[in-house]
């Protein structure tokens, strides 16, 4: 028996999104509240029904929403001067202080992740360890939510309504990212790897360990562009390039192979509006002219990591 589980967190979080969505309906000022406000009650309820339900009806949900996006239903509020120059002034007067609640949500997950699954009272968990990561990040945003209530003396109806604003502002990007990961899954089952392996085979002398190494860099950072998450692209190009020619083919370790492969990814994660969470969110929650900004900034930075990705590699998986 367990007392905390992941699923408490869901459902907490589900009940939050329902509220927003009911706050959102009522409100007059939004441009598509219809849409946006069903947009975020279907976020609700995969939270709430989750396993309750069958499979199909979760997909339903899924469906609908990308419809309600991809129709352009969801929108972020109506601007506010007035609250924007409010929120500069907060921030000018509370200065550094605002980080401390942001920071403590990966001490506590670090902390929890490490002691949590210890705690016991006899046949009675604390937390399932297999879930403990989960229950860590959940407790680790409520201790950062009651930090930043401190920090700014703020109440929990203001908390309610910047973060109603802050996910209005992120809009459908914020499932982008559990898309993407899930869409790599359905590839790799899909064998997707193995096509990609006849083609790279008949394309590039891959009996060369050097353009071995570059091909399975390229591919992960080429792979994450298109689908905007490493995690995705990692079983596809993994089991097509990594796993078949730099360690059956050349005897490469795979635990040094695995681990610059991501970074490899990361690279093409920092150049990709795909990544929406990571690239275009920020634009949008800064509410630059620019949407691509953020990119233009990072690609520099991108191109050359993954060209000391690709050196490293090189000279560590075949030698260690």
């Amino acid at each position: 028996m367990t007392l905390l589980t992941a699923e408490v967190f869901f459902g907490l979080a589900g009940l939050i999104l329902l509220a927003i969505a009911v706050r959102i309906g009522c409100d007059t000022t939004q441009p598509r509240r219809i849409g946006t406000a069903a947009f975020w009650a279907l976020l609700a309820a995969t939270f709430l029904l989750g396993k309750r339900v069958p499979a199909e009806v979760i997909g339903g949900c899924v469906v609908v929403m990308i419809l309600l996006a991809a129709t352009k239903q969801v929108a972020p509020p109506a601007r506010r001067d007035d609250d924007r120059a409010g929120r500069a002034a907060s921030a000018e007067r509370l200065g550094n202080r605002l980080m401390w609640p942001a920071v403590l949500i990966p001490v506590v997950v670090i902390a929890g992740g490490l002691t949590l699954a210890r705690v016991k009272w006899g046949a009675v968990a604390l937390v399932d360890a297999k879930q403990v990561t989960q229950v860590a990040l959940g407790l680790g945003c409520l201790a950062g939510l009651a930090a930043a209530l401190r920090v700014t003396r703020a109440g929990p109806a203001v908390a309610f309504e910047e973060g109603g604003r802050l996910l209005q502002a992120i809009g459908w990007a914020l499932i982008l990212p559990q898309m993407l990961a899930a869409l790599g899954g359905i590839f790799a089952k899909a064998g997707v790897g193995e096509v990609v392996a006849e083609v790279v085979a008949a394309v590039l002398p891959t009996h060369q360990p050097f353009v071995a190494v570059v091909a399975y860099c390229a591919g992960m950072a080429l792979f994450t562009i298109v689908m905007g998450n490493a995690f995705a692209a990692f079983p596809v190009i993994t089991l097509g390039i990594g796993l078949p020619f730099i360690v059956k083919l050349h005897g490469g370790n795979p635990a040094i192979m695995g681990a610059l492969g991501m970074l490899s990814g990361y690279c093409g994660t920092l150049v990709t509006p795909m990544a929406a969470n990571f690239n275009l969110v920020p634009a949008m929650l800064l509410e630059l002219d620019d949407r691509h900004a953020v990119i233009k900034a990072q690609a520099p930075f991108a191109v050359m990591m993954w060209l000391f990705n690709v050196a490293v590699m090189y000279l560590c998986v075949y030698r260690f």
